[in-house]
């Protein structure tokens, strides 16, 4: 099942279980604004190239929208869609004052050269830069992008609307980005998952994790989780998988899979199959990579007991139905990996107020808002009968339509 049409079953559902009004739940589901702009660059060689960019500012009820901006060669405007209507639960999950919006250009970034992907970054920006802005639509890295693309948009921005370090969150510190941003959504996954285990008398140290993805997220969720204690028995990345039933030493792969691009070949650790690391003995799973990968196919074979989705959409609803049977429990993309725009958010206060803060604070408040919406989570768990994801996406849902009803959606 594509991503729209998964998200869209788990908005409808949840709609459903909150007895929404029919014209509510279609203009909820309708995106604000969708953009389309060609963006042709000349490339270092001389000759010209056309790429195609997309926007989709999904809801602005509770605040300016947010998300993500990706350079993927296969960025499609169902995808983006899906990941625009995500961020618009997902803050309103997480209890900040933002929609939910989605971008990304249909380019391989790894084939293009630093000055073409920067000539590129411009040219988008120039084409939606009257359409995003600090208190209307605010980007920030996903896919393929880094501070540094948020360093060129806020630079070729302020061309146009002077100096607005606010206008995207995820920059460079020098630029007025925020300490612990980077490490943000992992520690979150670490929070997040500290909260589940506790309700079930457990903690990280007594648990064995297999982390599927060694970027930004799964790296940082790797770090944190073997610092509190956690054993992590298996990770892979796009190169390969490495595993070691008695515990990776996560700072040295770490350290190595920088140094050799990817996992593939350490030495502290036995080979593994990519494709049957969803189904490694552990206790908890961690997909910190592509969405769709647990699906009707393998989620029989799935061992761990708890699931913890720090990727987009990693789990097809067929195969949350399976798991659902077996007893395992899933703690939604919505709300595990919710760190990332909660310290995007701070970021964007940090830029508005014009002070900053010390990481430790960062983390702290991170903290706070992460154990918060765990226990907003459980109790529409208790209210609606239902598990974590239809708690998640019932708190987000309702969230968002009490705005609207109350801003006067109907004059």
């Amino acid at each position: 099942m594509n991503a729209l049409a998964a998200t869209s079953r788990n908005f409808k559902k949840a709609a459903k279980l909150l007895g929404l009004d029919s014209k509510l739940e279609r203009s909820l589901l309708i995106p604000f604004r969708e953009i389309k702009v060609e963006c042709t660059i000349p490339k270092d060689d001389g000759s010209l190239a056309s790429f195609v960019g997309f926007r989709v500012q999904h809801d602005n009820a509770r605040g300016p929208m947010k998300g993500g901006i990706r350079y993927h060669p296969e960025v499609d405007p169902d995808e983006v869609n899906a990941l625009a209507q995500l961020m618009t639960w997902k803050t309103a999950v997480a209890n900040i004052p933002y929609g939910g919006a989605k971008g990304g250009i249909g380019c391989a970034p790894g084939e293009l050269s630093l000055s073409e992907l920067e000539r590129l970054t411009r040219v988008f920006t120039q084409k939606i830069h009257d359409l995003i802005g600090i208190h209307t639509d605010v980007p920030a890295p996903d896919m393929g992008t880094n501070p540094q693309t948020m360093a060129w948009i806020l630079d070729e921005y302020s061309k146009f609307h002077g100096y607005s370090p606010a206008v995207v969150t995820g920059k460079p510190v020098d630029l007025g980005g925020s300490l612990g941003r980077d490490a943000a959504t992992g520690r979150g996954v670490l929070f997040a998952t500290q909260a589940l285990l506790a309700e079930y008398g457990k903690s990280i140290s007594d648990q064995r994790f297999v982390i599927q993805g060694f970027g930004n997220v799964g790296s940082w969720a790797a770090i944190l989780i073997s610092e509190a204690g956690g054993k992590v028995v298996a990770i892979s990345d796009a190169s390969g998988a490495v595993k070691n039933s008695s515990g990776l030493d996560i700072e040295k792969l770490h350290k190595y899979s920088i140094e050799n691009r990817g996992v593939k070949g350490f030495s502290g650790g036995d080979l593994a199959d990519p494709n049957s690391l969803l189904t490694e003995d552990c206790d908890v799973l961690i997909p910190a990579a592509l969405g769709g990968v647990i699906n009707r196919e393998n989620a029989n074979d799935i061992r761990a007991k708890f699931i913890i989705e720090a990727a987009n959409h990693p789990t097809d609803p067929e195969a949350d139905e399976i798991l659902s049977k077996k007893g395992v429990i899933i703690l939604p993309d919505i709300f595990a990996n919710s760190g990332g725009v909660t310290v995007s958010y701070f970021e964007w206060v940090q830029n508005i107020q014009g002070f900053m803060w010390d990481e430790e604070k960062v983390n702290s408040e991170l903290r706070t808002y992460i154990l918060k919406g765990f226990k907003d989570v459980k109790d529409m768990c208790k209210t609606h009968d239902c598990d974590l994801r239809m708690g998640a996406f019932t708190l987000g849902v309702n969230r968002v339509a009490r705005a609207t009803v109350l801003r006067g959606w109907e004059a």
